[in-house]
Order: structure tokens, then C-alpha cells, then sequence
């Protein structure tokens, strides 16, 4: 077997950093934990994170979206392995990793003093049933990404062997996601409300509609987390979640909704504003499979009608960067496609004209979400003028927009940020998948990129990319970009999203 470093990325990446404050650390009014207030006991540490969009439950094993692996992934679940902040795939529950020179073989040494919260001990067969269970139990979308795997098995108390169908570039990434978490064999019962894993952090409780509370493990097998609590609090709205922040009922602004708002937290004493890259593809999504959509002249009619600087402008502040496709640049296949669709509302107008759709109406259901929200006024306006009327139909996120749009399909145009990394794969290589497009040799080279060298990888999954956007077969409005917000005493924010995951394991409080 060769041996490869399980330290260095598999595969490379370069990462682009958006640009904003620097994290700086301050003091807090309050005492930190393990100091005494006024020579008192011992205080708690606790910070609380502000959110919008809360999960509908705590299995992402059976329920789709990005809300449940963001409180929970890393925080209360781990994996084998992780990412980085330069999305390099490094050691977690895995210490080391070997792959066959066929690779196809993958041997894993875990570490051997992990528990789980209640204290039952991780071993090579609640990896194995982790990773089997994927395939038999599962019922999300996406687990899909270890249909590749053709057994795993224990080779000793800490050590386990991989075996894949095929080779593949992309299998030891998708381990780093949320289909890659390990689960007690004891601890499946009822992951929707109580959730149990190896991670630094521990479920508490979820007061549904306010707040999920998370305490740190004192059997975790790493460092120690900086922070004794964490209450992650879900709020209905931009200006409540903001209001906040600003009389001290939260510490952080996991995401910044209404990026206008940011003159409110120009105090940098008491403030720090953090600004980066993501992963997110903020995508208006075009129902391929029936009409106006499933005509290829109509899809880039409405690409051709959209200013695309002007929305992002108007919606967003002019926060977040152009890309014209469905990959991101700190993807090592990134090309900048945004000169495929350049703004030209006579071009547009042309093809309705040519695919016979004129005075079209189209019902535009999106998630009741700030970005999708503004987004899609800018949109419905921008349609107008070459005589596309759009509907707009909010839905409330998560649940009915999963039920209609992403189950479903019941729509003809939607705005989502797609948050999952490389997931171009998942929402494009897929017909069943929710925008229902179907190229035979988009799959092909998805496949192809796959099985590949990872010079091979990069070639094929340029050209995909470049089809798919070719084909219209969405638009891609603009990349989310990371914007937090945060008091001054609290240090370790990462700078860019790498993963679905909102990270705290390296944050503390001062």
C-alpha cells in the first residue's frame, strides 16, 4: 500500500480570502470562566450565537437542508476526517490513512480515546456502522456521495478498511460532510430530538422556536473547547437578530442578513465585522423538466435579462462576488463563466421570440429568507422588461420550501443559497434532484472527473461546469459571502466557510 499524508489535502485547493476586519479580542465586562466575580463562584462561560433559518428537526440522516449539520457538524458530530480553513482534508476520529496504489483501498487508524456523550467508547464497529448506515438507513439526498463504497469492515479495535467500487477523487471529501459523521451504535434512537456524538460540544436541549443549547463535553478526547455553553438562538427576522446584537442579548451574527445594516455596528469598540469567502451559490433555480423551463432558449432568455451587478448591488449591498457558475473559487476547478450571460435584454427578448413563450407568467417560490427575498425583486423587476411576469411566493424555510420546492418540484423558478461545498455534482449530475436537469454528458464527465488523476479531475469537472452553465440550466446570481458580526471579546471566528458547519471549536470569549 502507499502511504499518504494525512495531513496535506487530497486534493488541491486554493483558497481566496475576501477582505474585511481582522478578528480582534477585547475585554468583556463580564468575568471569563474559572474567574470569580466579585470572589465568587466560579462563572460560566457561555456564548450565543444568533440565526435565522432553525432546524425543522436534529437528523440530518432524514431530513434535508443545511440548518441541522450547521449547528451539529463538528460541534456534536465528528468525522474521520474534517476541513480546514484552507478546505485541506486533515485528521479528526482518523489519525492517520493509507490508500492502496489501485485505490480503491482506504485504511483508517482512529483514535482510541474518543467517547461518546454518556460515555460509551468509539471503536472500529461504530465506524463501520456509520458508515453502512448511509446506504441502508439514510433517506436524504445526499447519501447518494457513499453509493461508491462497496464494504467497510474492522481490521482491529481501532483500525477499519474501506473498500470502493471504483476509484474516486471525491469520496474522501464527501467523508469530511455530514455523510461522513459517526454515531454510536446505541445512540440512533431518536437522532430528530436527541443527538449524540464524539464531539467537543454536547446537546443540552432545544426550546423549539428559540434556542438550541449546547455545553462542552468533559469526556472529550481532544483539546477542550474555549467556552463552557454555547446557545445557538434562531430569531424570525434581520432586524430582530440584529436588535440583538445590539443590547447584548447575543454575542455573534452567524450571518449578516441585511448587509445595509452594517453602519449600526460601526462602534469598533464594541464590534468587530468579519467578511470572507464561502462556499454558497446563491442559485435561481429553473424547473428543466417542464414548461417554459424545459426549453433551453427560455433559460437563457431569463440569464440574458438579468443584470447581475445590479442585483447583487441592490440586494446586497454589493456584498459577495460574481462567478456565473456552479463552482466556487476556492474550488481548484473554478473558471469564471459570468461572460457566457452577458446583460442583454434584446438578446433575451429575441429568444422568448424564437422559442414561441412570449407573455410568459411563472410561479417564483422562494424561501422566505432576506437574500432569496430581496434577490427575487430585483429579479421579477429585471424579467418585466422583456415580458417575463414572475410570481413571487414566498415559502416558509425550511419546511415547505424542502416539502414543495426540493421534494416536490413543484415550482418553475426558486432562490436558494446552496451551502453544501461541491455540491455541483449533487444538484446537477442528479435528474432526480430539484432542478431536474438531465445531460447525459454532464454525468459522464462528473463520472469521468471521478474515477480520474486529479489533473484528469480538474479538466472534466471545468467542462461540466462550463455546460451546465452554457445550458442555463440555472442562473447563479452571486457567491454568499461570509459576513459575520461579533463583539469584541470574542476571538476564533473563521474568516471563510469551508463546510456546513458553523464551527465552534475554536472560538472562546473574553
Amino acid at each position: 500500500m502507499s502511504r499518504r499524508s494525512s495531513a496535506v489535502p487530497m486534493i488541491p485547493r486554493r483558497l481566496v480570502l475576501g477582505l474585511g476586519a481582522a478578528v480582534t479580542g477585547g475585554l468583556a465586562a463580564g468575568c471569563t470562566a474559572g474567574s470569580t466575580a466579585g470572589g465568587g463562584q466560579p462563572t460560566t462561560k457561555t456564548l450565543t450565537v444568533g440565526f435565522v433559518a432553525e432546524p425543522a428537526n436534529l437528523d440530518f440522516t432524514r431530513t434535508d437542508g443545511a440548518a441541522i449539520p450547521q449547528a451539529l457538524l463538528v460541534n456534536v458530530y465528528e468525522g474521520l476526517v474534517k476541513l480546514d480553513q484552507s478546505g485541506a482534508i486533515v485528521p479528526l476520529l482518523a489519525k492517520s490513512w493509507q490508500i492502496s496504489d489501485d485505490r480503491l483501498r482506504y485504511t483508517f487508524e482512529l483514535v482510541d480515546n474518543a467517547k461518546f456523550a454518556g460515555g460509551a467508547p468509539f471503536t472500529a464497529d461504530d465506524a463501520v456502522f456509520s458508515i453502512e448506515r448511509v446506504t441502508k438507513d439514510w433517506t436524504v439526498s445526499l447519501k447518494a456521495k457513499l453509493d461508491v463504497v462497496e464494504t467497510a469492515r474492522k481490521t482491529g479495535d481501532h483500525t477499519i478498511e474501506v473498500t470502493l467500487k471504483k476509484p474516486s477523487n471525491s469520496w474522501l471529501y464527501s467523508m469530511a460532510t455530514r455523510v461522513g459523521a459517526m454515531f454510536s451504535r446505541t445512540g440512533v434512537d431518536d437522532l430528530a430530538n436527541r443527538p449524540v456524538g464524539t464531539g467537543p460540544y454536547r446537546f443540552v436541549e432545544w426550546k423549539r422556536g428559540d434556542a438550541i443549547t449546547l455545553e462542552a463535553n468533559p469526556d472529550y478526547w481532544g483539546a477542550k473547547p474555549g467556552l463552557d455553553r454555547v446557545v445557538l438562538r434562531y430569531f424570525r427576522d434581520a432586524t430582530a437578530l440584529n436588535n440583538a446584537l445590539l443590547s447584548g442579548g447575543i454575542d455573534v451574527i452567524s450571518a449578516v442578513l441585511t448587509p445595509e445594516s452594517l453602519g449600526q455596528f460601526a462602534d469598533t469598540a464594541r464590534f468587530q465585522v468579519i467578511e470572507g469567502t464561502s462556499t454558497g451559490e446563491v442559485v435561481l433555480s429553473l424547473n428543466n423538466s417542464q414548461p417554459p423551463f424545459d426549453d433551453v432558449r427560455v433559460r437563457r432568455a431569463v440569464r440574458h435579462a438579468i443584470n447581475h451587478q445590479e442585483l447583487l448591488d441592490t440586494a446586497w449591498a454589493g456584498r459577495g462576488e460574481l462567478i456565473g457558475g456552479m463552482v466556487p473559487p476556492s474550488d481548484p476547478w473554478f473558471e469564471d463563466l459570468t461572460g457566457l450571460f452577458p446583460f442583454d435584454p434584446a438578446k433575451a427578448k429575441a429568444l422568448l421570440a424564437e422559442a414561441g413563450a412570449t407573455d410568459l407568467k411563472v410561479r417564483f417560490r422562494i424561501a422566505n429568507l432576506p437574500y432569496a427575498t430581496a434577490a427575487a425583486q430585483v429579479v421579477k423587476s429585471q424579467l418585466a422588461q422583456v415580458g417575463i411576469t414572475a410570481t413571487i411566493e414566498p415559502l416558509e424555510f425550511p419546511a415547505r420550501w424542502l416539502d414543495q420546492v426540493f421534494t416536490k418540484a413543484d415550482y418553475e423558478m426558486s432562490i436558494i443559497n446552496h451551502v453544501e461545498p461541491r455540491d455541483i455534482v449533487a444538484v446537477f449530475g442528479n435528474p432526480k434532484y430539484y432542478p431536474r436537469y438531465d445531460n447525459a454528458e454532464v454525468q459522464r464527465l462528473f463520472a469521468e472527473a471521478d474515477a480520474g488523476t486529479e489533473a484528469e479531475q480538474v479538466t472534466k469537472m471545468k467542462e461540466a461546469a462550463k455546460i451546465i452553465s452554457e445550458d442555463a440550466a440555472a442562473d447563479f446570481l452571486f457567491l454568499f459571502p461570509n459576513l459575520m458580526v461579533a463583539t469584541t471579546n470574542v476571538q476564533g471566528l473563521p474568516q471563510n466557510v469551508v463546510s456546513e458547519s458553523f464551527d465552534l471549536t475554536g472560538l472562546t470569549k473574553t
